[in-house]
């Protein structure tokens, strides 16, 4: 691996972010043109979210009809071909005609089979496959499209400001695609160019789907969980931001300064360009490194891949729990790992932002679920938005039966018993008005990464121990401040480990649990379930 360099060779802007060591230039927020003006456009954007996200007594129309038609034929196709095989046949193709159904539609519904694409765990393998072909898998925009967002947006032909501007993009992705240049200058530069159409589409589709989320409500039981119009709002919110970059490279930023604040230089950011960055064009800083998903490439480089996951872990967790900014969209295409064993991020167009009320209720989560205080955890959530104000904690305890200290391990019943299990809980939620709130969605997708990071990079780490670790280093690292935010004691932070496991359904003479372990139970659950319907 590549040595680090020693604080003195650190470059300019080292105390302002987690960058890199040889930056083609350096950050000084005072000399950045397009700064300035991006706290008028954040509340412009918030301001607009409610005409964004209001249902409406009639749809657009030809909107309507052109999603009615992809997804019909998509269903239809699948209907009277696959579907009758069953299994994981007809699962795996159903997946695949919404996928493609999804990139005939467009920004939004791209978007949405992107977040499927991190639900490992919650979605069926077939469909979060397949839908990871929408990461950077996209049909990309013609050239001549693409250079006359570039060269209006910069007010330049691209000769003027490139020496070099290669025409076959990195990646394509919903809202934009990626191309390697060179600057005049000499600096290696990423481009980011937003597609032509999409603010239209995006817009044309969130009065779609505002008109359908309310129709939703009660009809799909397990919907009312997700909260269809809280996701719309989830919608309209990030791919409204995500509509300028402007506001993607402040957050590029803020993220950066977290984790210098933080020292945590195990990550690297891409530092934005102080001049070339617009609406709809960012120019980056060029990084390089190894694909999330090349083990062998990282191990033949020395890397050390649990070390990757375990700063990895603490990294978002500690962004959020402290400083309540974390990446919102962490997946395979949006990070790479480099040769001195750093993850670089990319792509912050969705960047969870917490306030100091639902950051600290965040860390009542942590603390609460590590201490094994049941009615703690579900105070929290009800802070975080995922539970009415006024509800009734200690009836919520006893209908969950979370009361009783007996551990429910479902590789240890049949599937009739797992499955009125599950429609018990869910009913039970439902009764207390209980939905997803979208800064919880996003914190939670991206657990469902670090979950399938650990598969791919540290199948044999031991979970247990893991979180025992993480547990001791936030309270030797910021257990004054914590107790201190949450009014507790010095010594209020205490590790139940036998809670732990029985989170697990562990019983608490096992001492270890390994990824690959955890991976087999869920396997066990998988095949008690198959077949099964919830209704």
């Amino acid at each position: 691996m590549a040595s680090t360099p020693t604080e003195a060779d650190r470059p300019a802007d080292h105390e302002v972010g987690a960058f890199s060591d040889n930056p083609p230039w350096t950050i000084d927020r005072d000399h950045i043109s397009w700064l300035p003006p991006l706290a008028v456009a954040r509340e412009v954007v918030r301001s607009d979210l409610p005409r964004l996200t209001r249902s409406t007594f009639l749809p657009p129309a030809r909107r309507v009809t052109t999603v009615t038609r992809h997804l019909g034929w998509a269903m239809g196709r699948w209907a009277i071909s696959a579907r009758r095989k069953g299994g994981a046949a007809s699962r795996a193709d159903v997946s695949k005609r919404l996928r493609v159904a999804a990139e005939k539609l467009g920004p939004t519904y791209i978007k949405l089979a992107q977040i499927i694409s991190g639900g490992e765990g919650l979605f069926p393998e077939e469909l979060v496959a397949e839908t990871k072909k929408c990461r950077d898998q996209v049909p990309a925009e013609p050239w001549d499209a693409v250079r006359q967002v570039v060269e209006s947006e910069l007010g330049r032909p691209i000769p003027e400001i490139f020496s070099t501007f290669e025409q076959t993009p990195l990646a394509a992705a919903s809202i934009a695609q990626v191309h390697r240049a060179t600057l005049l200058t000499g600096e290696d530069v990423v481009v980011k160019v937003q597609r032509p159409t999409v603010a239209t589409l995006v817009r044309q589709d969130l009065r779609v789907m505002a008109w359908i989320a309310p129709k939703l409500v009660g009809r799909i039981p397990i919907s009312a969980l997700a909260n269809p119009p809280a996701l719309v709002e989830l919608f309209a919110e990030t791919i409204a931001e995500e509509l300028d970059f402007r506001l993607e490279a402040e957050n590029m930023l803020d993220v950066a300064k977290s984790f210098a604040d933080l020292g945590q230089r195990d990550y690297v950011i891409p530092r934005p360009h102080p001049d070339l960055v617009t609406r709809r064009v960012l120019v980056m800083e060029r990084l390089d490194g190894f694909k999330f998903d090349d083990v062998a490439g990282m191990k033949d480089a020395g890397v050390d891949t649990e070390k990757v996951v375990r700063t990895g872990m603490i990294g978002f967790m500690e962004g959020a729990f402290i400083h309540g900014i974390f990446h919102g969209d962490l997946h395979g295409g949006n990070l790479f790992v480099m040769a001195d064993g750093r993850t670089a991020l990319l792509d912050f167009g969705i960047t969870g932002r917490l306030d100091d009320f639902k950051r600290t209720a965040l860390l009542r989560v942590l603390m609460s679920g590590t201490s094994n205080d049941p009615k703690g955890q579900l105070a929290a959530f009800r802070d975080l938005g995922a539970l009415p104000m006024d509800t009734d904690l200690d009836a919520v305890v006893r209908d969950l039966g979370l009361d009783t200290g007996e551990v429910f391990d479902p590789t240890q019943v049949d599937a009739d018993a797992l499955v009125e299990e599950i429609q018990r809980t869910v009913k039970a939620l439902l009764g207390y008005g209980a939905r997803m709130p979208k800064e919880l969605m996003l914190f939670v997708k991206n657990l469902m990464f670090v979950d399938g990071a650990i598969a791919t990079l540290a199948p044999d780490l031991d979970i247990l121990s893991e979180i025992a670790d993480i547990t001791m280093y936030f309270a030797t690292q910021h257990g004054e401040m914590i107790a201190s935010q949450l009014g507790l004691g010095d010594d209020a932070w205490k590790l139940d480990m036998d809670g732990v496991k029985a989170g697990f359904g562990l019983g608490d003479d096992v001492d270890r649990l390994t990824y690959r372990d955890l991976q087999e139970r869920r396997e066990t659950i998988r095949k008690r379930l198959e077949g099964r319907k919830m209704t």
